[in-house]
C-alpha cells in the first residue's frame, strides 16, 4: 500500500471514531437532565478523569531531536483508558424535594445502564438515571511534529468538525467537536557528552477539548490539560526504540446542560476541581524509513494506553 493510501485510511479511522462522540453526547445530556446539583458531578466524574488521562497520553515519544535538521511528522493515534469497578457507582442523594432524603450508590455515566429507583413510604419514587455500561473510553487525535531547530521541536494537535446533530429542545449543537494542543520539546542531550547512554529531552504540552455548543456559546463538555515532563529513549536496534517519560499533569473540566428535573427547565453549570498527578510513560517505537509505529502504557491518576502511526521523517 502506498504512503497516500495509508494516510487516507488513518484519517478515515480517526474521523469514524470522532463521529461516535455526538450521539454519545446527546445521550449523556439526556441522562444529566434528571439532575440539578452535586449528583451531576458525581455522575460524570469518571469521564472527567478519563478525558484528562486520554488527552495527556501519546504526546512525547523519542527523546532524540536533531540540533539542526529537518523533522516533520504527521501522527494519527488513539488514546484509551480502562474503567475499574470504583468508577461505576457514586454516592448520590435524592433531589426535587423527595422525602425522606435518601442516599444510594447510583450508576455513574460509565456504570450500569439500569436506572436505580428509591421508593418512599407514600409510594412516590425517585429514579437515578443509568449509565452506559462502558468498560473503556477512547479519544483519537491527529498530531504534527516539526523540528529541529537548536534541538527543539514544536508539537501541534488540532481537529475541528461539525458533523451535524442537535438537541432541538435545548438548542445544543452536539456535532461540534474541537481539539487544539500546542507544546515544545527540547533536547537535553545536546548539552551532554556524546557517549551519554540515552537521549534526554524535556517539554510541555497544553490542550483544550470541547464537545457540543448551545445557543449562548456554552460547551456541553469543555476540558483543558497541561503536561510538563522529561523523556528518555535509546535506539536498541535498527527499528526499535524504547522510551520512557515522567511528567506532571493537570486537568480541568466543565459541563453545561439544561436540567428538566423541574417544571421549568434550568441551565446548570458544573465545574470539576482541577486534578493533578504524576505520570509515568513506558513505550516502544518502531521506526521505518517513512512510517513510524508506537505503543505505550501510562501510569497516572487514571492509567491509560495509546497506539498509533506516524508518517514523515
Amino acid at each position: 500500500m502506498t504512503f497516500g493510501g495509508l494516510l487516507k485510511k488513518g484519517i478515515a479511522a480517526l474521523v469514524l471514531l470522532l463521529c461516535f462522540a455526538p450521539p454519545l453526547a446527546a445521550q449523556i445530556e439526556d441522562q444529566l437532565s434528571a439532575y440539578t446539583g452535586a449528583n451531576a458531578k458525581g455522575y460524570l466524574q469518571p469521564f472527567s478523569s478519563a478525558f484528562g488521562a486520554d488527552l495527556n497520553t501519546g504526546i512525547f515519544r523519542t527523546a532524540s531531536i536533531p540540533k539542526m535538521g529537518p523533522k516533520i511528522r504527521l501522527e494519527l493515534q488513539i488514546m484509551s483508558v480502562i474503567f475499574g469497578d470504583d468508577d461505576r457507582t457514586f454516592r448520590a442523594v435524592t433531589e426535587r424535594g423527595f422525602t425522606p432524603k435518601t442516599y444510594a450508590n447510583a450508576p455513574t455515566v460509565v456504570g450500569s445502564g439500569k436506572a436505580l429507583m428509591v421508593e418512599a413510604a407514600d409510594s412516590t419514587a425517585f429514579f437515578f438515571p443509568g449509565g452506559f455500561d462502558l468498560n473503556s473510553f477512547a479519544l483519537a487525535a491527529p498530531q504534527l511534529r516539526v523540528g529541529g531547530v537548536f534541538g527543539t521541536e514544536v508539537i501541534l494537535r488540532y481537529f475541528a468538525l461539525n458533523i451535524g446533530g442537535s438537541d432541538d429542545s435545548s438548542g445544543t449543537e452536539l456535532g461540534n467537536i474541537s481539539l487544539f494542543g500546542i507544546g515544545l520539546k527540547h533536547s537535553i542531550s545536546q548539552y551532554l557528552p556524546p557517549l551519554f547512554p540515552v537521549n534526554l529531552s524535556a517539554g510541555f504540552f497544553w490542550q483544550t477539548f470541547s464537545l457540543g455548543e448551545n445557543k449562548e456559546g456554552d460547551k456541553l463538555i469543555s476540558s483543558k490539560t497541561l503536561s510538563i515532563g522529561v523523556q528518555a529513549s535509546k535506539k536498541m536496534a535498527m527499528f526499535f526504540e524504547p522510551y520512557a517519560g515522567v511528567s506532571y499533569d493537570t486537568h480541568s473540566m466543565s459541563v453545561s446542560y439544561e436540567s428538566k428535573a423541574s417544571d421549568t427547565p434550568i441551565d446548570i453549570d458544573v465545574d470539576f476541581e482541577k486534578e493533578s498527578s504524576m505520570h509515568l510513560t513506558l513505550g516502544l517505537m518502531l521506526e521505518f524509513p517513512v512510517v513510524k509505529g508506537f505503543a505505550e502504557y501510562n501510569i497516572a491518576g487514571q492509567n491509560s494506553f495509546a497506539l498509533g502511526l506516524g508518517f514523515g521523517i
